[in-house]
């Protein structure tokens, strides 16, 4: 079983969401279920459709948080030799093209989230970032097009 790096907060947000559904969610809509069948004809009852769907939604999510939370090898904050990027660390670089400034955190694939900065190590930008260090040049493909990047400053 290949093992998935994550952060030890990002570990911590995967239980926390686990425990809530399956301690919240998981009841409220089981209580929902059981209103909407006190209500008649199942065949023609619009709520107990809807909770029966949340149901499965819930049901789904807690299966995959299982199964995410199984494959993780939560990983300490190292500290990089040379300010190179490592796993954890902290990149701010600028677009060459754009001049636009960035700034992401290297994380693993579960914990991945580009509109919080953060970004999975195992992504077409997180492999070209990872050893690289300040006043290093990256080209990276990504889905708007290739592009050139300077590294402006690793923090670890």
């Amino acid at each position: 079983m290949q093992r998935v790096p994550i952060t030890k907060d990002g570990y911590e947000r995967l239980k926390i969401e686990l425990q809530r559904l399956q301690k919240e969610e998981r009841p409220a809509v089981i209580k929902a279920i059981e209103e909407a069948r006190g209500h008649g004809d199942l065949s023609e009852n619009a709520e107990y459709e809807a909770a029966k769907e949340k149901q499965s939604l819930i049901e789904g999510r807690i299966q995959d948080l299982c199964e995410k939370l199984g494959h993780c090898e939560i990983i300490e904050g190292a500290e990089s030799e040379n300010g190179r990027a490592i796993f954890g660390s902290k990149v701010v670089m600028e677009d060459l093209e754009t001049g636009e400034v960035t700034t992401y955190t290297l994380v693993g694939p579960y914990e991945a989230d580009v509109q919080a900065g953060t970004i999975s190590v195992t992504s077409p930008l997180g492999k070209a970032l990872i050893g690289k260090e300040e006043g290093d040049e990256v080209r990276v493909q990504t889905p708007k097009g290739i592009r050139n990047l300077e590294i402006l400053e690793v923090q670890n």
